[in-house]
């Protein structure tokens, strides 16, 4: 994979985020999905694959990544 150019990259974050702070940005590049932390926006940024992409936010959907009772699913 090449070193994606953020400079016209789109960021958005889940309209469920709170106002605390403590969310992430995704945006989707011509090639791959970068991922950002909300509060370092200059920060590191992780970037996917879309096929990685999408295992990963079926496994936050099927509750993979929850602790047991933490989170309820929605």
């Amino acid at each position: 994979m090449k070193k994606p150019d953020f400079t016209r990259a789109t960021w958005r974050k889940s309209s469920r985020s709170s106002a605390n702070g403590q969310c992430v940005e995704v945006a989707d590049l011509n090639d791959s999905v970068a991922v950002r932390d909300s509060k370092d926006q200059r920060g590191p940024v992780l970037v996917f694959e879309p096929a990685q992409w999408t295992t990963f936010i079926a496994g936050v959907k099927d509750g993979e990544f929850d602790k047991d009772g933490e989170f309820d699913k929605a």
